[in-house]
């Protein structure tokens, strides 16, 4: 931080350097304080001397801090006409930077002086002081813990005194020890120190923002001496010595000489060279002895060794572990269980394949080199020969003829194992039953059976790939000693999607039963096709299908159902699921000449398959069926036509809307009133010599008196004066009311049309007989 404080104030020199002569004596500027808290606020003036005539009368003053400008400036005019501008910068947050007072000169902010400010935080106490005794260089070396950054030039002394007390007294100073810069650890020399006499020690920090102190040390610095650590290592092979026990190690160690005179103690460490061990620590070694055998270990183990002391009984500081000493344990003969299994060849018997596996009897049972099958002639006593000497856990050797049984023992450098018997003898006792295996999941097999009587001793299970990839040279084989299980589960080279052959064997005393064996897939894979559609029959709306199932697989799942698909041209789909035991079915629903897709699924447990697509047309409709459906389509609608017009005709309600009844003019009321004042104007009928009628009256009829004509037949003349037959006029009565009426300037209308009316040219109109005649007559003719 000193370093960074130097070349600030060279840059600030270089600055000032590069103003113009004329403005570098015009402003001062004056801080509250150049160091503060970080955060806190500071206060800075600008005076501009009155002698700067080149400037303007009242200048703008700036201020830049940074190469940010800051608003904010107060600018005056004081009484010996100097300009003073005053800032207050609220918080500080910058640990360094330089606050410039600037005015604007031509195009550019000319700077008239600038200061440097600093902010941080005063020292935190130092902590962790702890001290030690190198007799090595023959100084007390000191270190601690500074505490956070400050932002500022800080510096620690480590400061001490001699004391005759427990360091409540201060005695004489001693010179102080101040550390190179960055570091927390100082040394006192020899020279200036006092043995086996306390001393009070503790470390100052100080910066411009104050002053802390760490706790006081009160030790005696031979109570802090660290030693060094001894050298480790192997006892020198001797003829007289025993040689080492098995799983132990022989050490011995050179001490530190400057050490020699102290007293110490010392403790060993160790741990085996393997992934993710621990150290195991055996101490306090002997005092006098140095050296020490170190046993319980691993047995042909490669072990890392550790040594370390520390001045003992009186205070002092454990010196550092001393460099890794690698070193290998002896071994002992193996301490493990033969688990033997044999089969003999069927083309010559006695050949035999012998297989054994190595159970270890403790944790550590030995490292194993290899095996020897060896037995003994009846007529050499002593004899052993040996059949096969091999590092596998298989041998194919031949049996001699007198020979019934052989030995299986492991060896190493140490010894050999306890001798295993193998006996050959028949399949004599009974054979277990029930047989069954089933996959767990894709890489184990559950086998299991029904326990003989009596019960085995155990049982031997051999499983391996089943046909076409059989091998016996591929098994693998485990032995069960529980006589009483009924199962077990293969996890061993185990793989999905595969055939194995699993054979059970029982174990009895010097004799075994027959094998049974049970092929098993680890896990079932889904059919490799869907059966082929074929189309039977078919026709226009119903199809009939079938297909042949296809023949069981060996690793296929056993079929479920069957799921037919049928998606028509417009691309609508419908399904049907089957009974895995169909052999067809018959889709019925369908449209006339219509394209159809149709498709099979095949389903199992393990999955599904589709078979190729069968696409079908269905029947077009013939001539004389469309004929047919044409008549009765036609046939259907008459008899729709003819049920709607009997319904508008007998409904009273639909009836008047489509023929209007026309009142009947002789069952009418008009007749029964007659206008008491009536124009009597002249009406003239054309074409005739007869005179003019004077005068119309309307006549009421009696609705039960018929007139004289309503008897006669239609066709007939009315029977009429000829005088009244000339005025009989034919057509629809209203007709004759829109006829232009000669010598007639108005005319009143009479209502509705079907209601009689009269007219005031003196002629009656009478209700129009049954057979359409409209009849007029004169007044004096009817009278």
């Amino acid at each position: 931080m000193a370093r960074l404080g130097t070349c600030s104030l060279t840059w600030a020199a270089l600055i000032i350097l590069l103003l113009p002569g004329s403005l570098e004596e015009c402003g001062h500027i004056s801080v509250s304080a150049p160091i503060v808290h970080l955060g806190d606020p500071i206060t800075a003036s600008c005076i501009i001397k009155q002698n700067c005539s080149h400037l303007d009368p009242e200048p703008q003053i700036l201020w830049r801090l940074g190469a940010e400008l800051q608003p904010g400036g107060r600018q005056q005019r004081l009484s010996d006409g100097t300009q003073e501008s005053i800032i207050t910068l609220p918080h500080l947050n910058h640990t360094q930077a330089f606050l410039s007072c600037c005015l604007n000169w031509g195009n550019s902010l000319q700077i008239l002086d600038q200061v440097e400010l600093r902010a941080g935080y005063p020292p935190a106490i130092p902590h962790n002081l702890s001290c030690l005794m190198n007799l090595t260089t023959s100084s007390l070396i000191c270190q601690w813990e500074p505490g956070p950054e400050t932002h500022l030039p800080t510096s620690f002394t480590l400061k001490s005194f001699k004391s005759r007390g427990n360091c409540q007294t201060q005695g004489d100073s001693i010179l102080d020890c101040v550390p190179k810069d960055g570091q927390s650890h100082c040394s006192i020399p020899r020279r200036h120190l006092l043995l086996y006499q306390n001393m009070g020690i503790w470390v100052q920090a100080e910066n411009a923002l104050g002053t802390s102190m760490s706790p006081q040390l009160c030790l005696d610095p031979m109570d802090v001496v660290k030693l060094e650590p001894p050298m480790l290592r192997t006892m020198d092979p001797s003829p007289e010595a025993a040689p080492p026990q098995a799983g132990c190690l022989q050490l011995c160690w050179e001490p530190w000489q400057p050490g020699l005179h102290i007293n110490q103690k010392c403790e060993l460490r160790h741990k085996p060279q393997r992934a993710e061990a621990n150290w195991a620590l055996v101490g306090p070694l002997p005092l006098e002895a140095l050296q020490y055998e170190l046993c319980g270990l691993l047995p042909a183990t490669a072990y890392t060794l550790q040594i370390r002391c520390i001045r003992w009984p009186l205070p002092g500081h454990w010196s550092d572990w001393s460099p890794s000493l690698e070193l290998r344990t002896t071994e002992w003969a193996p301490t493990v269980r033969l688990d033997t299994w044999w089969r003999q060849r069927q083309l010559d018997p006695r050949t035999v394949q012998l297989f054994w596996k190595p159970v270890p009897l403790e944790e550590d049972s030995g490292r194993i080199q290899g095996y020897v099958v060896s037995w003994r002639p009846s007529g050499q006593a002593g004899a052993i020969l040996p059949l096969c000497n091999t590092t596998e856990l298989s041998c194919t050797f031949h049996l001699p003829s007198e020979a019934q049984e052989v030995a299986l023992v492991a060896y190493n450098s140490a010894g050999t194992s306890r001798p295993t018997p193998v006996v050959f003898s028949e399949s004599r006792g009974p054979a277990l039953t029930r047989l069954h295996a089933m996959a767990r999941d894709p890489h184990s097999l559950w086998v299991g059976w029904e326990p003989p009587s009596p019960w085995p001793q155990g049982y031997v299970i051999e499983w391996g790939l089943g046909p076409p990839s059989a091998s016996n040279s591929n098994k693998t084989w485990r032995m069960e000693q529980n006589g009483r299980a009924t199962g077990f589960l293969l996890k061993e080279n185990i793989r999905p999607f595969q055939l194995y052959e699993i054979t059970v064997t029982p174990l009895y005393q010097d004799t075994m039963g027959p094998s049974q064996h049970v092929y098993a897939y680890s896990q079932e894979m889904a059919p490799s096709h869907a059966p082929e559609l074929h189309l039977k029959h078919i026709g226009k709306t119903w199809a009939q299908l079938e297909w042949v199932p296809e023949p069981p697989e060996l690793g296929k799942s056993p079929l479920t159902h069957y799921t037919i698909f049928c998606t028509n041209a417009q691309n609508q789909s419908f399904s049907a699921i089957l009974n895995a035991s169909s052999r067809g079915f018959v889709l019925h629903g369908l449209e006339p000449a219509s394209l159809y897709h149709i498709h099979l699924m095949a389903a199992s447990q393990a999955g599904a398959t589709n078979s190729t697509v069968l696409t079908l047309m269905t029947l077009t409709p013939e001539g004389s069926e469309l004929h047919i459906i044409l008549g009765l389509f036609g046939l259907l609608l008459l008899l729709t036509c003819l049920c709607g017009t009997a319904w508008l005709c007998c409904s009273p309600n639909r009836k008047n809307p489509l023929w209007p009844s026309v009142p009947d003019p002789a069952h009418s009321s008009l007749g029964s009133w007659v206008p008491t004042v009536m124009e009597e104007d002249a009406f003239q009928l054309p074409g005739l010599g007869t005179p003019p009628i004077t005068k119309l009256t309307v006549l009421e009829e009696d609705e039960k008196k018929p007139v004289p004509w309503e008897s006669h037949n239609s066709s007939e003349t009315c029977g009429l004066p000829t005088l009244v037959q000339t005025y009989v006029l034919q057509g629809d009565p209203r007709a004759a009311s829109t006829q232009p009426q000669s010598q007639s300037g108005t005319s009143d209308q009479a209502g509705p049309p079907r209601r009689s009316a009269y007219f005031k040219d003196q002629i009656m109109l009478h209700p129009a007989p049954p057979n359409g005649l409209l009849c007029l007559f004169p007044i004096t003719s009817v009278l």
